[in-house]
């Protein structure tokens, strides 16, 4: 028996009150929306408040992009549900997002969705399936696996919030249980998300305060002319000639950023408009890739190791997740092409999420939860793309993947492409409508081969509703890419997740395979390589 397929709710699943075509004759239901406000409804007190659903999350409303994210976290201990019922009803269910459905009123001209205040009731998205046992007994990890991959099969509920806690009460290889939290992104984006999720938590050291934050990587945005220090001059005549270097090399870091990013923006404007794409290859999607099952594999790397390499080469962690991606793609394109050509190299570009909103703390967070109300966090989803290419080859030093991603990503840093093609694509909505833009993006999409994205998480173990987490794995599915890379650290260790079109990767679980191995292979040749010339300095 599939798990996934014979999954059922065993919590009561109570029909929502409010008609979503009805609310909208009637000013998007504010009127109905509290006649639900009965003895076990969460965020009743708000129900009369309105918001605008972002571009972005429009976005997220067409046809090719009914994207979701999907996170599973392992547990250490068996899931304590009335705990979790308990957690969940103070902290996720009183948050704006997650106590909203999306209300559109037809009889408008030029109409577009809102988010209305409703009351929550946690039968419809806390679900406890019903599965086989002998099923999760037999082969947990599979059990598990399908289950999670099934929900990329299943529509969401929109006349309710729009996210589901899935409870899966029965032990793996990693853990004792876990819960599997699928949401809408139109709610919010990763960076939203992930905020949201620790600001539910507490530390496991101590179940009062919230986790400790890992320390800020980079004061400002990715993109900033930024100056070199300098020691104070020894003398009127060395201020001057100090203060006209500093200024010419501030001339000249603009300049390069301008044109960096006039060569970066007229690519992408290329690819959306469908005058540049990738080659055909065995990692590039098929069409209609976006309605088709997604499953959702994952394998934990070193973050020590990772850490090791990035010391080494004197990069970024990020750098070296870069290098072991182009690793472990060549190593899945040569094999399953069968090409022996050494000195053939294939360049396959990554579409690549960067926030553009700052993060918003878990603390403000924290209190808008206690409290049901917006106390000027900012959330949802602003975001910009850029586009990052991956170099398939075959390198007899390992390593050289790590340098030349390093190159990449750098070069990447002194381009303000995530910032112009936010606003580009706000432009097009706004002048030409969603229909367009919409169109822009599935351009963009179609004509590059896979989508990766890397988020930092909490540093040390914490607390979910009561529930110890030891791992978090997030994955997305409902967008035009066959092949979706994403790593996710907590505490010392790296998730990695792989979110692949199941008819085109039936060997995904080899391809994580080889993202181990290519890990394996940097970090042994890593030490023979402690000069950093080839890299430059840590940035």
């Amino acid at each position: 028996m599939d798990p996934g397929a014979g999954a059922s709710a065993t919590l009561r699943k109570r029909a929502l009150s409010i008609d979503t075509a009805a609310a909208a004759a009637i000013e998007f239901g504010s009127k109905a929306a509290g006649a639900r406000a009965d003895d076990e409804g969460v965020g009743a007190d708000s129900v009369a408040e309105e918001e605008p659903v972002s571009p972005t999350g429009r976005l997220f409303r067409e046809p090719h992009f009914r994207c979701h994210i999907v996170a599973v976290f392992g547990l250490a201990a068996p899931v304590d549900l009335p705990a979790l019922r308990a957690g969940v009803a103070a902290t996720l269910a009183r948050h704006p997002r997650f106590c909203s459905v999306q209300v559109l009123n037809e009889f408008e001209k030029d109409a577009r969705p809102k988010w209305v205040r409703t009351a929550v009731n946690l039968d419809d998205h806390i679900i406890v399936p019903e599965l086989d046992p002998a099923a999760t007994s037999a082969d947990p990890g599979k059990a598990l696996e399908d289950y999670v991959s099934s929900l990329s099969t299943r529509p969401m509920d929109h006349s309710v919030p729009l996210w589901e806690v899935h409870v899966l009460d029965f032990p793996t290889a990693e853990a004792a249980a876990a819960l599997a939290l699928r949401v809408h992104h139109s709610v919010g984006d990763g960076v939203s998300m992930l905020s949201l999720f620790m600001a539910c938590t507490r530390s496991a050291a101590d179940p009062g305060a919230l986790p400790a934050l890992p320390p800020a990587r980079r004061a400002g945005p990715i993109h900033a002319v930024r100056r070199r220090r300098r020691p104070p001059p020894s003398s009127p005549a060395g201020a001057f000639l100090d203060a006209l270097a500093s200024l010419a090399a501030w001339v000249v870091a603009f300049l390069v950023l301008a044109w960096h990013t006039v060569v970066d923006v007229a690519r992408f404007v290329a690819t959306a408009a469908s005058l540049l794409g990738d080659a055909p290859t065995v990692l590039k999607a098929q069409e209609g890739t976006e309605f088709r099952p997604k499953r959702f594999v994952n394998r934990t790397l070193s973050l020590d190791d990772i850490k090791f390499v990035k010391n080494v080469m004197s990069c970024t962690v990020n750098d070296v997740l870069l290098g072991i991606t182009s690793a472990a793609l060549s190593r899945y394109y040569f094999r399953k092409t069968g090409e022996s050509d050494s000195k053939k190299s294939i360049t396959v570009r990554s579409a690549v999420l960067v926030n553009l909103r700052p993060t918003p703390g878990i603390q403000a967070l924290a209190s808008m939860m206690e409290s049901g109300k917006d106390n000027g966090a900012r959330w949802g989803n602003k975001i910009g793309y850029m586009l990052i290419p991956f170099h398939l080859a075959r390198h007899d030093d390992p390593v050289e993947y790590v340098r030349r991603a390093t190159k990449v990503a750098r070069r990447k840093k002194n381009s303000m492409e995530s910032v112009f093609t936010f606003w580009s694509g706000y432009m097009v909505l706004k002048l030409f409508g969603i229909k367009a833009a919409a169109a822009l993006c599935y351009g963009m999409f179609t004509h590059t081969t896979l989508s990766f994205s890397n988020m930092v998480g909490p540093t040390e173990q914490v607390l979910f509703c009561g529930n110890p987490i030891v791992y978090i794995a997030p994955g997305t599915y409902g967008h035009p890419h066959a092949l979706t890379i994403h790593y996710q650290s907590y505490m010392n260790k790296v998730k990695l997740v792989l979110s692949v079109d199941e008819s085109q990767f039936p060997d995904c679980h080899q391809l994580l395979d080889d993202f181990a191995e290519s890990l394996r292979l940097i970090r042994e040749a890593a030490p023979q390589k402690p000069e950093a010339a080839h890299v430059g300095t840590r940035s």
